[in-house]
């Protein structure tokens, strides 16, 4: 077979491999199928027909903590078979288990599996721990991993002249140096005493230096043998190396790179609320589906400079936080895993119920935290019942082979294990649920009044369907309402959102009377007021077109003339509020409607409210007026008039 035939075997073959392990990737790790394909696609070159690599492959992975970045890079090395030649190296600098003198990415790989010009896989992980500047723009001192920016650059690191001049000094001064004369003069009367022989002193590498001998010199022999070398040997193997300039530099070209981390700064607020654990996941998931590589730069130049994301590249994968079905696929997984186990240990297959599933959803799931929760809730919530439901079996007679189902009970406060027509009440561990529970009838009353408020104002005035309407809340002491993000807003939109915001308060006023609202709208009205502020004195909505800046700054020219604008924040808000009133008094009974639901069910769907508002249940609105038609109806109207041609 020549040479042709082989590489195009050899393209064939890795091919085939590499779609194997992509399918084995979908089949082990749920919800990032997209990020497999793109990271799959981003390495076929470098894993297929390496040769024509010249330079390190960088992919970089961005995403919440526990989407999968880290697990999805050592399952690549894995199935790629490039395990022994895998380096993951953690950027705070304290939490790999590499030794203490180990300060470079370049020592790290020398002391690996990883040949110079040959492929290998790095991973640099937590990569946003390793910021360059701090949050006023200011460099920041950075002790270790100095070389990753040239690694990143072209994979070739320069020589370490400096450590090799240092050592032979060193050599000179132990074969050369005098030793220290001796201050003490003899005593008057005493003799002098006879002078010692003179030694030589003993040349000694310490551990770090030799690392870095075996590192530099680019030697295969092991640290305790690279210690025993005399001066003479580490002399002459250091001329030898030096009469080879060839070897001087270090070729890392052909690596494949993984930066991973978390870049809050992406995610406005998402990322720091580790607390919600109300807010339904596919919340979370659409919004962090509309990030993109302009989002990672812009987070990006929040920790380094210009020139070391440049040398990141382009090929920035964001992960978006786990969909609802992803988590309940990952549960259902779980559930049947511990089954599994349990069956393996003492026969009895356990059949969890779909309820008891929806349960670890609600109770076990934070969506800005991915997964981890998740894995240590389910084996808190279902381990020691799955083990009493088959003790409880095995007394009653069950044998190998029987199955045991867990139920829940109506009350969702315990577990039932039915076999053979009898039953055991177990307890169900679902503390959250404990949380979102409002008994109060008089504190569901307000909530349902406040949220139908908000909810109803945004249908009948954007006339969207709101994301989530809920009272039964663990994550604080009151309700909420979630709404789709526009990426512009118009000016009537500012306007409508306002009103939308003082809903709650107006809701309060209308059925429990003006003396009767409460201090819990105080975070209402003061994003309504940051709005109307906005409204005047950024967006030149309300008739002055200079922008009124509050704070102060020296370099700036800026207009500060806050009071002048202070009557115009008050009426706006005042007249939204009557607005907001009015609109409630006009629909009273759909008002009615939805506070009862609320205050009965907790929570209304966007289906149901769909059908309460006689909406559609809208996907995404960038905006909400008809631009693209108007910019087609200025076009018609402007449009030049086409002349008549004589005959």
């Amino acid at each position: 077979m020549n040479k042709e035939n082989e590489i195009q075997t050899r393209i064939a073959h890795r091919s085939e491999q590499l779609r194997a392990v992509r399918e084995e990737l979908k089949a082990e790790l749920f919800g990032i199928d997209d990020i497999i394909d793109r990271v799959v696609e981003a390495v076929r070159a470098w894993y297929v027909l390496p040769e024509i690599v010249q330079r390190p492959v960088i992919v970089c992975l961005w995403g919440l903590t526990g989407t999968g970045k880290t697990q999805l890079v050592r399952l690549l090395a894995q199935k790629l078979g490039f395990y022994d030649r895998f380096v993951e190296v953690q950027m705070d600098g304290f939490s790999h288990g590499s030794g203490y003198w180990v300060s470079s990415i370049s020592g790290m790989l020398a002391e690996s599996g990883v040949e110079e010009g040959q492929p290998g896989i790095l991973l640099l992980d937590e990569f946003q721990r390793f910021r360059t500047m701090n949050d006023k723009g200011a460099d920041i001192k950075v002790e270790r991993y100095q070389d990753v920016w040239a690694l990143l650059s072209d994979g070739r690191l320069p020589p370490q002249l400096s450590f090799m001049n240092d050592l032979e000094s060193s050599l000179a001064s132990a074969e050369y140096g005098r030793e220290p004369a001796d201050d003490e003069a003899p005593a008057e009367g005493e003799e002098a005493a006879p002078a010692k022989p003179r030694r030589p002193p003993r040349f000694v590498l310490t551990p770090y230096e030799a690392a870095e001998v075996k590192r530099s010199l680019k030697r295969r022999e092991s640290l305790l043998e690279i210690m025993r070398w005399t001066p003479a040997q580490l002399q002459e193997h250091l001329q030898a190396f030096r009469e080879q300039p060839e070897r001087w530099g270090t070729d890392y070209s052909r690596l494949l790179v993984f930066v991973a981390g978390n870049l809050d700064e992406m995610y406005q607020g998402v990322a720091t609320r580790v607390e919600d654990c109300d807010t339904d996941a596919d919340i979370f998931h659409a919004y962090t589906r509309r990030l993109s590589v302009i989002d990672v730069k812009k987070a990006l130049g929040h920790r380094f400079r210009p020139e070391q994301i440049a040398r990141l590249g382009n090929n920035h994968l964001v992960y978006p936080s786990l969909a609802r079905a992803t988590y309940e696929r990952l549960i259902t997984a779980l559930c049947a895993r511990y089954s599994g186990e349990l069956e393996g240990t003492c026969g009895l297959r356990v059949e969890i119920d779909a309820a008891i599933r929806a349960e670890i959803y609600a109770n076990a799931v934070f969506p800005a935290q991915g997964t981890r929760p998740l894995f240590s809730s389910v084996q808190a919530m279902l381990s020691a019942s799955l083990v009493a439901a088959a003790l409880w079996a095995l007394e009653q007679g069950a044998a190998a082979g029987d199955v045991v189902r867990l139920r829940l009970d109506a009350d969702r406060t315990q577990f039932r294990a039915e076999w053979n027509g009898r039953s055991q009440a177990l307890p169900a561990r679902f503390e959250l649920n404990g949380l979102k529970q409002r008994t109060h009838a008089d504190f569901r009353a307000l909530l349902a009044v406040h949220e139908a408020g908000h909810a109803l104002i945004y249908a009948l005035l954007l006339k969207q369907v709101p994301l989530e309407v809920k009272i039964n809340v663990a994550s604080f002491d009151g309700g909420y309402n979630s709404f789709q993000p526009l990426r512009a807003k118009s000016r009537q939109d500012t306007l409508d959102m306002i009103c939308v915001g003082l809903g709650g308060r107006a809701a309060e006023s209308l059925v429990f009377g003006p003396n009767a609202c409460t201090t819990g709208a105080q975070s209402d009205l003061k994003q309504a007021t940051a709005d109307a502020s906005a409204f005047v004195r950024k967006h030149a909505f309300a008739g002055r077109l200079s922008r009124t800046d509050v704070g102060v700054d020296s370099d700036c020219e800026v207009n500060t003339a806050v009071d002048a604008t202070n009557e115009l924040v008050e009426q706006i808000l005042s007249s939204q509020f009557s607005r907001a009133h009015a609109l409630l008094q006009e629909n009273a009974a759909l008002l009615s409607e939805v506070a009862g639901l609320l205050s009965r069910d907790g929570e209304v769907s966007r289906e149901r409210m769909a059908a309460l508002f006689g909406l559609a249940v809208t996907q995404d609105p960038a905006v909400l007026a008809p631009y693209a038609a108007r910019l087609a109806e200025f076009g018609r109207r402007y449009a030049p008039h086409e002349e008549a041609v004589g005959a």
